[in-house]
């Protein structure tokens, strides 16, 4: 797990509002932050956040590593700024039909498919948030959202909280779901069927009688053990209708 905030803030937040960039002194004018971070994030995107270091990002960019060193102090600056680079990706329309819940319906969406494309971001904890550009348009824009709709100002910074905390977990089991496939080689499917037969040895409906019953039902439906899209499209709905619940409660008084 990587920690989000772990630099330097001076040069962090240098480097995020980009208030400062030096030429290069080894002589490599084509090198910028942007395509420092551009081939960062690659390299996470590829080969997981355990295989990003500054060595090799130099790789990916064909320069000595220490070419790096002047335009990024190091890698916690460097993942900081990779962050609100891809934060930054996030569509944020001002006109969306449907009210509030289709705005955070929207937000949850394309948080969503944030992590798919950053599987990495996950095994980032942010606790200690990112200062940058695109994280602080972020979250303005998911605020705004809820703005004017009768909650208070703490509500409304809880309802997005809650709405990206739903979407980071079932996204992390999708993840991780995409994981177990490519690396073990087997489908849900291949799976199931290998430990199908042992599963009806232990699965005693006499014994665990709703266990046996709801795994079956949700087995079938699911062809799976588990879908991260259905608990996504299930749990994103449930989330809304609570919230429904608040708003329609401070509308009340």
């Amino acid at each position: 797990m990587e920690y989000s905030g772990k630099g330097d803030p001076a040069r962090s937040l240098a480097l995020l509002w980009r208030t400062s960039e030096r030429a290069s002194r080894k002589g490599k004018p084509e090198l910028s932050v942007d395509r420092i971070v551009r081939a960062a994030i690659d390299v996470a995107d590829a080969e997981g956040l355990q295989a990003l270091s500054m060595r090799r990002v130099a790789e990916k960019l064909g320069v000595g590593t220490m070419s790096l060193y002047t335009y990024v102090p190091g890698k916690p600056e460097l993942l900081d700024v990779m962050l609100d680079t891809v934060y930054g990706e996030t569509a944020k329309p001002d006109d969306v039909p449907g009210g509030w819940r289709a705005r955070l319906e929207l937000i949850a969406r394309e948080n969503w498919s944030l992590y798919l494309r950053h599987p990495w971001l996950l095994q980032v904890a942010v606790s200690r948030p990112v200062l940058g550009p695109n994280v602080t348009a972020k979250y303005d824009y998911e605020l705004r959202a809820v703005d004017g709709i009768g909650l208070s100002d703490l509500e409304m910074d809880s309802v997005i909280t809650l709405i990206t905390g739903f979407v980071h977990g079932t996204a992390r089991g999708a993840v991780e779901a995409a994981q177990a496939e490519s690396r073990t080689g087997l489908t849900d499917e291949q799976w199931w069927a290998a430990h199908a037969p042992f599963f009806h040895r232990i699965a005693d409906p006499a014994r665990f009688p709703v266990a046996a019953r709801v795994g079956q039902a949700a087995g079938e439906e699911l062809g799976a053990a588990y879908s991260a899209e259905h608990a996504f499209e299930f749990g994103l709905r449930r989330v809304l209708d609570g919230i429904e619940a608040l708003v329609e409660q401070r509308a009340e008084g």
